[in-house]
């Protein structure tokens, strides 16, 4: 039974790909929206404030913003077919796991709490060959594709 569960959960995963998401993190996140007949994209901006079930079939994550003044928060399963992609936009070092005391918190004192972390290099194997890729260049490329 054991066994079965965790096949079960890997072949759950493994339909859709996303970044390696952390607590701290600032990502996007495109939501599908249904309005009468017609289904459009809505984006989503915010920092990972938690992340719950991590090696389920379903994990999810909470996303905080900030708009006019007023926190918005979601939580949102991973692998909802109302998400259609999820991007990285900028990594923060958190020393905690769950990020609850931003909520009290003003948007001036968190830029000071959250410090933003310079990324190392990416290596992409592609056809056989390493080649070294930085994140913003890796995000480029991504976007080319997808205007293709």
């Amino acid at each position: 039974m054991h066994q079965e569960l965790i096949a079960f959960n890997k072949v759950i995963r493994d339909t859709k790909q996303f970044p390696d998401i952390h607590i701290g993190d600032v990502v996007k996140i495109f939501r599908k929206i249904k309005e009468g007949g017609k289904e459009r994209l809505q984006a989503f901006q915010g920092t990972v404030i938690a992340s719950r079930g991590g090696q389920s079939s379903s994990p999810t994550i909470t996303v905080r913003k900030v708009s006019f003044g007023v926190g918005v928060e979601l939580v949102l399963p991973l692998y909802s077919p109302q998400i259609d992609r999820i991007e990285f936009v900028k990594r923060t070092r958190a020393r905690r796991a769950k990020l609850y005391f931003v909520r009290d918190k003003s948007v001036k004192v968190l830029s000071k709490k959250l410090k933003e972390v310079k990324l190392k290099k990416i290596v992409v194997p592609e056809e056989g060959k390493a080649e070294e890729v930085t994140p913003e260049v890796l995000a480029e490329a991504v976007k080319a594709e997808e205007t293709v």
